[in-house]
């Protein structure tokens, strides 16, 4: 809440500064007693998180506090460690921490991490530090890695494999194309017509990759038709 004080006596300032102070003095003993030596702590969007006189108090009774915690974070940390999220102080107790063999700062190529080993969850969770020169190098790291995991996620729930670099395209365009020459008529020019389109894909994938476009689709079609299923679009010298 946005609100302000207006003082007119040094008396009322010492007042607010005293209950301030107990305020935090039992919101931190409160954390104490429910036997907690580690503090994560949200980052807050309109102010931070905790200030300067809590951080003392945690300090005094050996608290570590690790603050501007992302809000996408919480439940990683919260499935890694077992414990879970507390909005109230009031409902701050020893059955919603979690544990860690060892929690600590390290330094690492200029920058600090906190280190949390010795989970209970192990395997379950998984941290990935990635290193780059600036944001777009990050990013586009991090979506490699959202599309790896995303293809693992579709291969752990169904279990099934299919050749790729166009194979499946050329293979169908192949099969459509041959039953064509049975058809007359316009029947045959429609299905000619989707044979066609299905080889959009790999056209459009070895112009991609720099290849010839028509040689590679030709010699592909070549090997579709003498059974090679499988054959698809690579990054070798011949795109083959």
């Amino acid at each position: 809440m946005e609100n302000q004080i207006v003082v007119n006596d040094y008396r009322q300032m010492d007042k607010i500064l005293k209950e301030e102070r107990t305020y935090l003095l039992n919101m931190v003993k409160k954390i104490k007693k429910a036997k907690c030596n580690v503090l994560f702590i949200q980052k807050s969007i309109l102010r931070d998180a905790v200030n300067d006189l809590s951080l003392h108090f945690l300090a005094k009774l050996n608290i570590l506090c690790i603050k501007d915690i992302e809000r996408d974070e919480v439940e990683f940390i919260c499935k890694s460690t077992g414990c879970k999220p507390i909005a109230d102080i009031d409902s701050f107790s020893e059955d919603k921490l979690g544990s860690a063999d060892l929690i600590e700062e390290v330094q690492s190529s200029g920058s600090r991490i906190v280190k949390v080993t010795g989970t209970k969850s192990a395997g379950k969770t998984v941290s990935i530090v990635c290193r780059g020169a600036n944001t777009l190098i990050l990013d586009e790291a991090e979506r490699s890695l959202h599309d790896a995991l995303c293809v693992i996620r579709c291969l752990v729930k169904k279990k099934a494999l299919i050749a790729g670099g166009g194979a499946p395209e050329i293979e169908i365009a192949s099969q459509i194309a041959r039953q064509s020459r049975a058809l007359k008529g316009t029947e045959a020019i429609c299905w000619k017509a989707f044979a066609d389109a299905m080889e959009v894909i790999p056209t459009t994938l070895a112009e991609n990759a720099g290849l010839n476009s028509i040689k590679v689709v030709t010699e592909l079609r070549h090997k579709h038709a003498n059974g090679e299923k499988n054959a698809g679009i690579s990054e070798g010298e011949d795109g083959m």
